[in-house]
């Protein structure tokens, strides 16, 4: 049986530029499990992306309650989510951020240098297929394989959580598909919980769980029976 490894309840996020206020949560209520796979789907603005950045600690709510299996982030002081991310998450976003003077391994290994038990450089660019470009720069690298190198180093601290902001969102659909074989893999390999934010319906066939978001509020969740593979998905 799966337990929890986030709850909320009651999360909202209000913004407020100055003149106006945004409301990108309003009120949402979610369990995700230890293992899972799970797809936040949704357009631009429904909320996925603020939601995620609370979950992982890079932003608070303005109410409600975020748990992390026992611990309730909400009440936790900077200090403390930086202790939490630094040792419990690894991020990946749309956009690589890889440092362009640094070859792959060097770009790895900037997150090995200051995790707990981290692993090797050399293995987890080999866990994403890229063992042949450890030494390549990011500018003789596709966006691919760019990509799969900022997955090593989220995975190359060992995280129980693997939160991914629109990682296919700028690749197209041959290589969207490489990334998403990659996040499935750690997924199975290791059972790193995987949330996965995307506006492409077709990838929620290959989750366990996937929750729709519309104007900050969760409308569904769905449960899926049976899996697609990556590339079974037709975009």
């Amino acid at each position: 049986m799966a337990w929890p490894i986030f709850r909320t309840e009651g999360v909202t996020k209000v913004y407020d530029t100055g003149e106006v206020q945004v409301h990108a949560l309003a009120g949402v209520d979610l369990t995700l499990f230890a293992g899972e796979l799970a797809v936040l789907l949704g357009p631009s603005g429904s909320g996925k992306s603020t939601l995620l950045n609370i979950l992982g600690g890079l932003d608070r709510a303005s109410s409600g309650h975020v748990w992390f299996r026992d611990t309730d982030l909400t009440a936790l002081r900077e200090r403390g989510l930086t202790r939490f991310r630094r040792d419990h998450v690894g991020f990946v976003f749309q956009f690589y951020n890889l440092v362009p003077s640094l070859s792959a391994r060097e770009n790895v290994q900037l997150v090995t240098d200051v995790a707990r038990e981290p692993m090797p450089p050399e293995e987890a660019l080999g866990l994403v297929g890229l063992s042949h470009r450890m030494d390549h720069f990011p500018a003789e690298m596709s966006g691919g394989e760019q990509q799969r190198v900022a997955i090593a180093r989220a995975i190359a601290k060992r995280p129980e959580v693997l939160l991914c902001d629109e990682p296919t969102g700028a690749l197209d659909s041959k290589t969207g598909i490489q990334v998403l074989e990659a996040l499935k893999d750690i997924n199975d390999r290791f059972g790193t919980t995987t949330v996965v934010i995307t506006h492409n319906a077709a990838i929620r066939k290959m989750a366990h769980r996937v929750v729709r978001f519309q104007d900050g509020r969760i409308t569904e969740v769905e449960v899926n029976e049976t899996r697609l593979a990556p590339h079974e998905i037709v975009w």
